[in-house]
């Protein structure tokens, strides 16, 4: 099963996501899949606060900040990734990420994992809600993270959206 959650910043979704992939993992490992490359104190407090919001809850973090197909994860776990944001930035910024090919690198890595995990709850940011006139790299990286959502959608069980700590379903239900 593949969840995409989405939505906008202090939305309520990381916290929403922990608390559906808890609702799959019957047991199986719980892995957190961060994304966040810890440049500079913004990042690092965003990073504790996420470490402090799933602490005693049974997952083991794994940093994989491009390339997602190579990520050692355990077959038969469950795996929330965290988040599709970072991912695509990385893919296409870092020096060792995917450049034009962010999307599709991306995409691949989330198939590769759904073919080993038992459950997959996705991360990611809301797109265009503030319309679509930015220029230069910013239009860039929405396009592909726009590009990245509706593929993710696509591939998804179930997806939805959510704002003040609610989430609304557009395909599938909530995991029970």
């Amino acid at each position: 099963m593949t969840i995409l959650v989405a939505g906008g910043a202090a939305s309520g979704k990381s916290a929403y996501a922990e608390e559906i992939l808890c609702k799959l993992s019957g047991g199986a490992p719980r892995i957190y899949l961060a994304t966040m490359q810890p440049f500079g104190a913004e990042a690092a407090a965003r990073i504790a606060k996420h470490r402090a919001q799933r602490a005693g809850r049974g997952f083991q973090t794994i940093e994989c900040y491009v390339n997602l197909e190579a990520a050692d994860v355990p077959h038969g776990s469950v795996v929330l990734l965290e988040d599709v944001g970072n991912l695509c930035a990385n893919e296409l910024y870092d020096p060792s990420g995917s450049g034009e090919g962010a999307a599709d690198a991306v995409v691949r890595g989330v198939e590769a994992l759904q073919r080993r995990c038992r459950a997959l709850v996705i991360v990611s940011n809301e797109t265009a809600s503030g319309g679509m006139d930015y220029a230069g790299d910013t239009a860039r990286y929405l396009r592909v993270l726009g590009e990245v959502n509706q593929r993710l959608a696509a591939l998804a069980d179930g997806v939805c959206e959510v704002a003040c700590g609610i989430a609304e379903y557009y395909k599938g239900e909530e995991p029970r």
